[in-house]
């Protein structure tokens, strides 16, 4: 009687797929950069060896002598726009390479019309390399991010390579045997950089879709600055996280598992970090309520300047000397601020002195205004005002106010100006300004009560 198998047990078989041992790709790779070493050393395919280092050795003389030539002509090219000179700095470093494939092509084809195509295939590969090679170094200088460039550009290099060599069915079915088996979920060297690969190239996509709205959001002149930092950070995050779950979900990766992991950093961002998300709820809602945006000029403790930019986790305050702090925004929110420029530019400011008791104080009110209506940046039409505002012990005390409505062109500078133009007024008016005196009486000698002597003590007997 014969073993027969159930239609059931037929069905039910899970489907497998033949993926070779790895031990055998990379003995059949060997063998076969073997065979083609050996190959080297036939007749024509030794002097193809010795033609491609001709054209290296006669291009890299040539880009010596053009480079220089090059070098200075594009130092002159002062008015081109940046994406121009910067297309010319590409062409100066690849010069070799340039002439290299523009020498090759030509002797290719020479090669292919008077010989048989055995003696020019190490040609024709060569020169597909090279050529291949460039155009990948001219598109990748389109991305930004240099590390990302990087990257980009070497997996672009060893792909055409092995495609040109055709080895690349070998080296995909040595990627994917290297995997790593969770429950049903198999995870290979060729997946990761395949995921790698396309997860880079939708970022790059995002970031210049990202570039190209958030200059448009802010060249809209309608949308307040804080709802225009808003609307760029909601954009970016979007997009980037498009980018990331289509990468994962183009390259098979189930996404469901993913609600686990989501809780799990949910937990992680709960405990480890807390001032992190935090800061970030805190950005959120100083974009939402706009108390403060860029440009404003706000007070925090002992820093004063102008908001620079606003950041998912950090405010940048730029001071007057130069300095830029990055205050969390979780300070802004909890810690007292003062936006001199919230709902207007205009800052009312004070400044206090005093003059002698024999000047006349209807003199010195009219004196100190004028003064401080002469100076540049005090506004005219929020006239100054003077008031006394008590007698001192040697001096009758006085507060100037005046507005100005820069207050990013700083506060101590204008005061410093309205001192100055009161120092000049009362100068020319003969009003001056009273500092604290001490007299010192010397006693005479005879209105001195004279010290008593001490008695001595008598002497004791023995």
């Amino acid at each position: 009687m014969e073993n027969e198998t159930s239609p059931t047990a037929v069905d039910t078989a899970p489907a497998t797929e033949f993926v070779p041992e790895a031990r055998d790709i990379v003995l059949s790779l060997w063998n076969e950069a073997l065979v083609f070493l050996q190959g080297l050393m036939r007749t024509w395919n030794a002097y193809q060896v010795m033609i491609i280092a001709g054209v290296v050795i006669l291009s890299w003389v040539i880009a010596k002598l053009v480079g220089p030539r090059l070098y200075d002509w594009l130092r002159g090219r002062e008015g081109w726009p940046k994406w121009k000179m910067r297309f010319g700095v590409l062409v100066h470093r690849r010069l070799q390479m340039i002439f290299f494939v523009l020498l090759m092509w030509p002797l290719v084809w020479f090669m292919r019309e008077y010989t048989w195509p055995s003696r020019s295939y190490l040609l024709g590969a060569s020169a597909q390399l090279a050529q291949a090679w460039l155009i990948i170094a001219i598109v990748t200088r389109l991305i930004s991010n240099g590390f990302l460039r990087s990257m980009v550009r070497y997996a672009g290099w060893t792909w055409v390579t092995f495609s040109i060599l055709g080895i690349t069915e070998d080296i995909q079915s040595l990627l994917d045997s290297a995997a790593l088996s969770i429950g049903e979920t198999r995870i290979s060297v060729w997946v990761v950089l395949q995921a790698v690969f396309v997860i880079g190239v939708l970022f790059v996509m995002a970031r210049f879709v990202s570039t190209t709205t958030s200059s448009r959001i802010r060249q809209n002149k309608e949308i307040s600055p804080s709802m225009q930092v808003l609307a760029v950070k909601f954009l970016q995050v979007i997009l980037y996280g498009m980018a990331f779950f289509v990468g994962l979900r183009a390259v098979g990766v189930d996404l469901t598992g993913l609600a686990v992991l989501s809780g799990a950093i949910g937990v992680g961002l709960g405990f480890g970090l807390a001032k992190v998300v935090s800061n970030l709820v805190s950005g959120v809602i100083i974009l939402l309520d706009k108390s403060i945006k860029p440009g404003d000029v706000i007070s925090l403790g002992e820093t004063f300047g102008w908001i620079n930019s606003l950041g998912a986790r950090y405010v940048s305050v730029v001071t007057r000397d130069g300095k830029e702090y990055l205050i969390p925004n979780e300070d802004l929110i909890t810690g007292q601020v003062v936006n001199w420029s919230h709902s207007n530019d205009f800052v009312r400011l004070d400044i206090y002195f005093g003059t002698a008791y024999g000047c006349d104080p209807h003199d010195v009110r009219r004196i100190a205004i004028e003064a401080a209506k002469s100076v540049d940046r005090v506004l005219s039409f929020k006239a100054p005002v003077c008031h006394i505002v008590g007698f001192g012990d040697s001096s009758v005390d006085y507060i100037l106010r005046f507005w100005i409505s820069d207050p990013t062109g700083g506060l101590t500078n204008i005061r410093g100006n309205v001192y100055l133009a009161l120092w000049d007024a009362f100068q020319e008016n003969s009003i001056s300004i009273p500092f604290p005196q001490r007299e010192v009486r010397m006693l005479e000698d005879e209105d001195q009560p004279t010290p008593q002597t001490a008695p001595q003590a008598a002497p004791q007997a023995d």
